[in-house]
């Protein structure tokens, strides 16, 4: 029997989704943040190949790059307490933002390391000579200029980012995609309920492509 899509419920259902989207953009710009100050460590390391951390750091991206986000995300919530019970008080809103921060950190550490060796090396010559440290170079020079050049490739990963928090759902977090779980299940219109979760999560991320469109308008401005 073919049955109708049903807009009337899309449109009813829009509203009561949109109240958990706060919960879907916080645990995205917690885990932007943090997973930003992670990644320029982990470049910085990767850059000036510091001693064994620089072995930890290759063996940290190659971990989190090679492995799914739902099991690094598994691990962290169900895995790890049973070996650090010091973890087991973690609620899941805490383990999606660790394991978001984690996973896109040692993507975003790649572009980081990319865009800083990028910049010409005569510019870390110019602050040795007036008398800088590699670290007041790295942070007075070096990553401003940078940060122009990942800027397009993390506001990519932050995209990326929001639309991975559907995962926390798994976990348990009261988010928009679990709303729209419980809203399907008690409804039985599975399709019109993910439907309408999907054109959320489209116009969120138009918005953010146009606002990546207009950052790097507004770097380059001075370069064109």
């Amino acid at each position: 029997m073919q049955m109708s899509l049903d807009f009337q419920y899309i449109i009813e259902l829009l509203p009561i989704l949109i109240k958990y989207l706060g919960v879907t953009m916080e645990m995205a710009f917690l885990g932007f943040l943090f997973a930003l100050i992670l990644a320029v460590i982990i470049a910085v390391i990767r850059v000036f190949k510091l001693a064994v951390l620089h072995h930890i750091a290759s063996l940290f991206i190659s971990f989190f790059r090679g492995t799914p986000l739902l099991v690094q995300l598994f691990l962290l919530y169900y895995g790890l307490p049973h070996f650090m019970p010091i973890f087991a008080s973690m609620d899941a809103f805490t383990a999606a933002v660790v394991g978001l921060s984690l996973h896109f950190s040692a993507y975003m550490a790649e572009s980081i390391r990319a865009a800083i060796l990028g910049i010409d090396k005569s510019q870390m010559e110019a602050c040795f000579s007036i008398g800088m440290t590699r670290l007041q170079a790295m942070y007075r020079i070096i990553l401003p200029q940078a940060s122009r050049v990942a800027t397009p490739s993390l506001m990519n990963y932050f995209i990326d980012m929001i639309k991975s928090t559907s995962l926390a759902f798994t976990l348990g977090v009261a988010e928009i995609m679990a709303k729209a779980q419980m809203e399907a299940s008690s409804s039985f219109k599975f399709f019109e309920s993910f439907l309408a979760v999907a054109l959320i999560y489209w116009a969120v991320v138009v918005f953010f492509t146009r606002l990546q469109h207009y950052l790097e308008m507004r770097l380059n401005k001075a370069y064109s």
